[in-house]
């Protein structure tokens, strides 16, 4: 049996509609016959294709990080600008495989106006100086009467973009980092770099890189470092973790508890800073990458264009993790206000997409759509009571939940996973909010955990209808399936 309590005078904080971003990398393909493929049947004037848009838009993401990732340490923006046909071909070192320059910054800007989504720019702190960060502000947000600014307009677009959110540099602490620093070196760099992007346009948001994982010998000293120097220029210390199945379940299905013991940590490291800054600025946290990824498996790119690598095909299991990670993002909104689920198309993505072909949802695009469509507003304190089950993170909760509350919809959206090869009976007392109807259920479940969508199965896996929950008493009460991610609404009747 689990038990949940949720009470309405008991927030955990606001979701930031940004909990529900996405990131898009020159890596595989990402980009080039994933968001963009000049020829495709559903392809428009700009090359975007329409097929993918589309599939886009239906999650709803806020917010795109672009252009990487490994990416971005070795990328001059000025490559990807001007007239197509005299853009350089380059060399990726990152992931050894040739760039062609065809889609950059203002086609970046382009597809998000398309899409209805905000821009996160990033800026190279490894090849790249504070004077490429600044000029590249510049580029983007000048209105023009410089340089730059001008060469935009030169490009075709008059008006600037108005970019607000920009990260500084992409893991910084990481060896495989193209000129990675330790956290003095890329502390100060980026100071310098923070000040001259902000003497462009002093409006910015800025994320300074924090611990690209919880196993990096320098966590969470790096992030402590890193806040000392520039507590008061950034708006946001960085978190990247992924998780895969490394042969032991329970391990991985514990993914969710673990996520939350690396934001605790990172967020008790910026705390510590706040304090001895004495400073009353609370430090936000931008987890700008996070997902499954089976990193063993990337696939040789050999300087290939648009090569087919980081292409995981996700299973019912994968979906199951990747649903209990949303549910502790969304537990710790209060800090936690961006959220970038990497990456969005083919490289890892919740989209894949066939060359000159369809486009499939993943199964890990159920839960991102389900949580983005209905996990906004405000989110409670889930207090679970169930039983545990052993992990190499400790004993952890066989049931993840989450609980929100939609104070303009009238609404109260649960999310429960379920872990257990068992069916979990549960009851729920949602009392304080008055007056609930039962008005949807949805349940990823099945047989196979192994199950995934391919382009001969797109529809092996997907959300079908559960049971509603039966109210006794103001007690909702019912069964969760065994290992399975269940969504249940609730109407509020109003007084």
């Amino acid at each position: 049996m689990v038990k949940l309590f949720a009470d309405k005078n008991m927030k955990v904080g606001k979701v930031n509609p940004k909990l529900y971003s996405s990131f898009v990398e020159h890596v595989g393909r990402c980009v080039y016959t994933g968001i963009y493929e000049p020829g495709h049947p559903t392809a428009d004037e700009n090359g975007f294709r329409g097929d993918v848009l589309e599939l886009v838009k239906q999650l709803q993401v806020q917010m795109v990080r672009y252009p990487g990732g490994n990416f971005l340490s070795g990328y001059d923006w000025k490559d990807g600008i001007g007239p197509k046909g005299k853009r350089p071909t380059r060399p990726d070192i990152a992931w050894q495989t040739t760039e062609p320059n065809q889609f950059g910054t203002d086609e970046f800007m382009d597809w998000c106006e398309k899409t209805g989504i905000e821009p996160m720019m990033a800026v190279n702190m490894g090849t790249g100086t504070p004077k490429d960060a600044a000029e590249l502000v510049e580029y983007c947000n000048h209105s023009g009467g410089t340089y730059f600014s001008e060469l935009r307009k030169a490009n075709g677009h008059e008006k600037p973009y108005a970019v607000e959110t920009w990260c500084i540099g992409n893991e910084m602490d990481g060896p495989w980092q193209i000129c990675g620093l330790d956290a003095e070196d890329y502390a100060k760099k980026a100071l310098q770099a923070a000040r001259m992007m902000k003497g462009i346009d002093p409006g910015l948001k800025l994320v300074a890189c924090g611990s690209s994982s919880a196993e990096m010998v320098t966590y969470p000293e790096w992030d402590r470092i890193v806040l000392d120097h520039l507590y008061d220029e950034v708006d946001y210390i960085s978190m990247h973790r992924y998780y895969w199945d490394e042969g032991n379940r329970n391990d991985f299905f514990a993914s969710y508890y673990d996520m939350d013991a690396f934001i605790k940590t990172i967020r008790a490291a910026a705390d510590y800073v706040k304090a001895k800054h004495r400073s009353k600025k609370v430090m936000g946290i931008s987890f700008d990458e996070w997902n499954v990824w089976y990193q063993n498996a990337q696939g040789k790119a050999n300087w290939a264009a648009k090569p087919k690598i980081l292409e995981d095909v996700y299973s019912l299991k994968d979906a199951l993790v990747f649903a209990g990670m949303m549910t502790t993002l969304l537990n710790n909104c209060d800090r936690v206000q961006i959220a970038c689920l990497a990456q969005l198309v083919n490289a890892i993505g919740p989209i894949f997409t066939k060359e000159r072909g369809e486009a499939i949802k993943q199964t890990t695009y159920f839960p991102f759509e389900m949580f983005s469509v209905f996990g906004r507003g405000d989110v409670m304190n889930a207090i679970v009571t169930c039983d545990a089950f052993e992990s190499k993170f400790g004993d952890v909760p066989y049931v993840a939940a989450s609980v929100v509350e939609n104070t303009v919809q009238n609404e109260i959206s649960v999310f429960l996973i379920n872990y257990s090869d068992s069916v979990m009976p549960y009851e729920m007392e949602l009392r304080s909010f008055g007056g609930l109807k039962p008005l949807d259920a949805v349940v990823m479940d099945g047989t196979d955990l192994e199950a995934r969508n391919t382009f001969d199965t797109p529809e092996a896996v997907k959300p079908r209808k559960g049971n509603l929950p039966a109210m006794k008493k103001e007690i909702a009460g019912g069964s969760l399936p065994a290992c399975s991610f269940t969504m249940l609404r609730f109407s509020k009747e109003l007084s």
